[in-house]
């Protein structure tokens, strides 16, 4: 009999679990700065599907969490006009760590160990179905977008740019 793969729990899948959001698992071999393209790539999506969860901070150095097509970058400018703020910049790495609760790379916006604001790109709401990071490098879920506002109380912003 063939074991199915194991995937244990992350605090992202615990909180979709308790607030009974239906998720698929997708994990992958993960690889060291490969990005949306490599996970893309190795579960056969397209990667303007796959969603990152970047954590930022305003000109107060307040934490907030970004979401953002795989394929396209985030016009810092244009979104810290939107939220009304003077500038917006990612996070250090560290510094993104300790609000998330999450290492680079296996950033979720489900279940961050800080409550922070969520804003995410317009369009991704349009998709049928997104792979978002389900807590842990190398292992994304797959939701329907909408689950984004019910549950994290996302605001939709506009400020892709092209790869």
């Amino acid at each position: 009999m063939a074991k199915k793969e194991h995937i244990s729990e992350t605090p992202a899948t615990h909180f979709l679990r308790r607030k009974e959001i239906a998720f698929s698992e997708h994990p992958y071999d993960y690889e060291e700065h490969g990005g949306t393209t490599v996970s893309a790539r190795k579960l056969g999506v397209d990667e303007h599907a796959v969603v990152k969860t970047l954590v930022m901070q305003d000109e107060a150095a307040k934490p907030l969490i970004v979401l953002m097509h795989g394929d396209r970058k985030v016009s810092t400018k244009n979104l810290a006009r939107q939220i009304g703020c003077k500038s917006v910049e990612p996070c250090k790495p560290e510094v993104a760590n300790r609000h998330s609760g999450f290492l680079i790379g296996g950033t979720s916006p489900f279940g961050t160990r800080k409550t922070m604001p969520v804003y995410v790109e317009q369009s991704i709401l349009d998709l049928e179905k997104i792979y978002i990071n389900g807590g842990r490098r190398g292992y994304l879920i797959g939701i329907a977008p909408q689950v984004l506002t019910q549950v994290l109380s996302a605001t939709a912003v506009q400020c892709a740019l092209e790869e």
